[in-house]
């Protein structure tokens, strides 16, 4: 019997295994792919907080999700159709969360006796029947497949098995009617120099490809349409990267330079990452030894004339309080980022909460008032910062804009601004007198109050 096509509206999929076998690459690589191919897609990247938690620990678990669809979505999806387990850990942890009868592609050479035993399995749920009657199972001998797709290269093994979740990538690709070329031109430019780590990542990738291919385990392949999307350029975009963008426009469209400073802090640190590569916009970035030191810095800057921004999590915002009241009462513009996460105290640095609104809006002695302000979507993140940027040079205020992990990690299309669009920014800063006398830096603007 031949393999048919089923086209549908959307997926949802979602990669799953150890910290070191790659699932935030491997679904980077389907993300961008899908993107190019046209879909609309939503994603969620969900990482230990741990640095490196035991190999095939439950606690080490990392993964990544996405859902891809020929119409408009809003969020990651919450059940998946397929889950792909790199090893007993990432199976024991999101089995449950499967939709019923939905696939599971399981890497079997991972469970040995070891790994099943360190996962909590009494038996090899592969062999005891207790996954038959409510999943489709697909179990593939990864390691043994990369292995043999690598043969004859200078690579040690345990080099060459790094490359099984390409090797799952290609197979995904099969499925879900995906093309290889980007992730192939992406892996030359990766690695560029290191032929054989190019050539083994990408033999793996046509592995996996082709054994959908040739095995009667995939009888039905899944095609799901172009989104009708508006006509304009597009690219793939996260939260934290677009609330860069939007601070870089705000500074480009004021005329000010832009003065980030910041203590490094999850989910917010890409940010600062992001901003420190961009020197050549004239934009300065200070790392500072701690949240209070950042907001500090920042408020110096604002006094001398910068567009001034910090960005951190909860616990930031709540050690810089005191000196955004300061802020405040001073009347200065500046944007602090609060990208949430779980709390409360120090919290969850990688587990998403939107539960920081209060503090936001009330968290100051004095009832210090500022404007608060959220963006909706990854993509959003770009217009929230610009707003927050414009609002606080107009109006003379300390503005908060309310991110949080699931926006700075998820990924949407996006469609890139005309930056001539954009709303103006006007900065108009005092250079005399205000009043027969003396400068009054008190004296209410009648228009905006400022």
């Amino acid at each position: 019997m031949g393999k048919t096509f089923k086209t549908i509206d959307e997926a949802v999929i979602r990669f799953a295994g150890d910290s070191g076998d790659g699932m935030q690459l491997t679904g980077g690589r389907f993300t961008e792919t899908t993107a190019i191919v046209g879909n609309d897609l939503s994603t969620l990247p969900d990482f230990p907080a741990e640095i490196r938690a035991p190999a095939g620990s439950l606690a080490g678990v990392s993964a990544f999700q996405i859902k891809f669809s020929s119409k408009d979505i809003h969020t990651p999806g919450v059940n998946p159709d397929v889950l792909v387990a790199m090893n007993p850990a990432a199976l024991k942890v999101h089995q449950k969360e499967i939709i019923p009868g939905g696939t599971l592609i399981i890497n079997t050479d991972a469970f040995t006796k070891k790994n099943l035993k360190f996962a909590g399995y009494e038996s090899n749920p592969i062999e005891d029947g207790s996954l038959d009657d409510y999943f489709t199972l697909i179990p593939v001998e990864m390691n043994k497949m990369v292995t043999a797709a690598c043969e004859g290269l200078d690579l040690s093994p345990k080099l060459v098995g790094r490359t099984k979740n390409f090797f799952a990538l290609g197979i995904l690709f099969y499925m879900y009617d995906r093309p290889l070329d980007a992730t192939e031109a992406w892996l030359k430019k990766k690695f560029k120099g290191k032929d054989a780590i190019i050539e083994a990542n990408t033999r793996a990738l046509n592995a996996g490809y082709n054994y959908g291919d040739t095995t009667e385990l995939f009888m039905t392949r899944y095609k799901v349409e172009k989104a009708n999307l508006p006509s304009g350029t597009y690219r793939n975009m996260n939260g934290n990267l677009a609330t860069s963008l939007g601070l870089l426009a705000a500074s480009q469209r004021s005329g000010l330079k832009l003065f980030y400073g910041g203590y490094p802090i999850t989910p917010a640190s890409d940010i600062l990452h992001t901003l420190a590569i961009w020197k050549h916009f004239g934009v300065q970035t200070f790392q500072a030894e701690d949240e209070i030191a950042g907001i500090a810095s920042v408020i110096g800057a604002a006094f001398a004339g910068k567009l001034a921004v910090t960005a951190t999590s909860g616990p930031g915002i709540a050690l810089k309080g005191e000196s955004l009241g300061l802020g405040v009462i001073t009347e200065l513009p500046l944007v602090v980022i609060n990208v949430q996460r779980g709390g409360p105290s120090t919290g969850l640095p990688t587990k998403t909460e939107q539960s920081d609104l209060n503090q936001a809006l009330y968290g100051r002695n004095g009832e210090a008032p500022l404007p608060v302000i959220a963006p909706a979507t990854p993509g959003d993140c770009f217009y929230a910062a610009y707003e927050a940027c414009r609002i606080a040079l107009k109006f003379m205020t300390p503005v908060m804009l309310l991110s949080d992990g699931y926006l700075a990690n998820g990924s949407e299309p996006w469609k890139i601004p005309n930056v001539d669009d954009l709303e103006d920014i006007d900065v108009k800063f005092a250079h005399d007198k205000n009043s027969e006398n003396d400068f009054l830096p008190y004296l209410r603007d009648e228009d905006t109050l400022a």
